[in-house]
């Protein structure tokens, strides 16, 4: 009996023994999970975990009382919101004198297609008076100006160099400074990201509205950035330094493309109705320099290409499915009248051949894929005919090397780098 009890009391102090070890593993795995799923969190392709704070939102939070007393003009379109509410609706929700609207490409409120002429008007919801900055005069007019005391410039813009939005821009910070009224530009990302910079510098023959700056096809800018470098590389015509001042976000990374913004994507022109038709619009815009279609029409403008005469061989689709990032089909398809985003595109009503791309990941260059692309449809397009609008896209005529094979666009040096030595002052976020 005795024997029986000095073994019990040695069995429960085992069984106590492992208890405790039992416990002290399960606390070091809980600690390892938890380094583990911190680590995971940072290594997370760079996903903020919460949306960026775009500075629209910053002025509401921070800046309001600076613009008590004036009367406030605001250049904007339908991105300018914060969620689903437009900044005019919630700027005259908290009584804030707005005065008078600008309007760029597309309009205020987004009614028009591309190259659509603007006129001026009034706006039905607010009542406000529209002046147009795509119609009779792209700069505003002193006149124009005479409204307000202050412009609120608020867009998303594409991250292309011949997106008109940063043309617009420009332009109005030229008059502002004429005038000695201050712009404030409310900053949003560069969907493209602020890393991601590609394609030709433009040459100064080709300078234009699709073609303002001397800056490559692809930036990497966002719009206040890009407003700080206009203004101190004088790239527009200041009689005087214009009064600027950048409302930045927060949270934003350079490294960020639009899907780890945690923003929702709001059209900044009809036919770019996801980030996906924008991300490639940046290789594929060139179809706009010739008769080929470049979707318009279609539900995919910019992923749909082609013209009736497009025959693609064996070779050339091979060459597009080898092509990373991106899955290619052949297709045949009709563009149609669209009211407000294509009403008269390429081949109105007649059957065209080409491709339709889908997007499987955007660890790819879109310039430089696009051009492969346009390389491979226009030769494959017996009737293929360009324009001189596609130099003023391309911004040189590069292009031309590339429609006859002499240079590969998938290996090309584009030479940026005093372009990318010249945006370091200008750079707000350098994560």
């Amino acid at each position: 009996f005795r024997n029986f009890r000095i073994e019990l009391r040695f069995r429960k102090n085992q069984l106590s023994i492992s208890m405790r070890q039992f416990i002290i593993s399960l606390l070091f795995l809980f600690a390892g999970l938890m380094i583990v799923t911190a680590c995971s969190d940072v290594q997370n392709d760079g996903i903020s975990p919460e949306p960026v704070k775009i500075g629209a939102e910053r002025l509401l939070d921070n800046y309001m009382g600076e613009l008590e007393g004036k009367r406030i003009g605001l250049v904007m379109n339908p991105t300018a919101r914060i969620g689903d509410t437009h900044m005019l609706d919630t700027l005259l929700a908290i009584d804030a004198n707005v005065t008078a609207l600008f309007a760029p490409e597309h309009g205020f409120r987004g009614e028009a297609g591309a190259g659509d002429k603007i006129e001026d008007g009034i706006d039905q919801a607010s009542g406000l008076p529209v002046f147009s900055l795509y119609g009779a005069n792209r700069k505003p007019t002193p006149e124009m100006l005479s409204h307000v005391d202050l412009l609120i410039f608020d867009m998303q813009d594409v991250g292309a160099r011949f997106y008109t939005y940063i043309a617009t821009l420009g332009l109005v910070m030229e008059a502002a400074s004429e005038e000695d009224i201050p712009v404030w530009v409310l900053d949003r990302p560069n969907p493209l990201g602020g890393d991601y910079v590609s394609g030709w510098m433009l040459d100064e023959q080709f300078r234009s509205f699709v073609g303002p700056y001397p800056i490559p096809i692809a930036h990497g800018l966002t719009m206040g950035e890009m407003a700080g470098m206009i203004a101190g590389e004088q790239w527009m015509d200041f009689e005087q330094e214009p009064e600027l001042k950048i409302i930045k976000m927060e949270g934003w990374r350079r490294a960020m493309k639009w899907p780890e913004t945690g923003l929702n994507w709001v059209p900044p022109s009809p036919n770019l109705p996801t980030f996906d038709h924008a991300y490639i619009y940046t290789g594929t815009v060139y179809f706009e320099g010739t008769n080929l279609s470049e979707g318009r029409g279609t539900d995919d403008p910019f992923l749909t290409l082609g013209e009736p005469s497009t025959r693609l061989s064996e070779q050339d689709l091979a060459a597009l499915s080898n092509l990373e990032g991106i899955s290619v089909t052949p297709v045949s398809f009709t563009p149609r009248s669209i009211p407000g985003v294509a009403p008269n595109p390429k081949h109105l009503d007649t059957e065209s051949r080409g491709i339709k791309i889908e997007i499987t990941s955007y660890d790819f260059d879109p310039v430089r894929t696009g051009l492969e692309i346009f390389r491979i449809l226009v030769n494959a397009t017996p009737q293929a005919e360009t324009n001189t609008f596609l130099y003023r896209l391309a911004g040189s005529e590069q292009i031309d090397r590339v429609l006859s094979n002499e240079i590969d666009p998938l290996t090309l040096d584009f030479n940026l780098d005093h372009f990318l030595e010249q945006r370091k002052p200008y750079l707000l976020y350098n994560d």
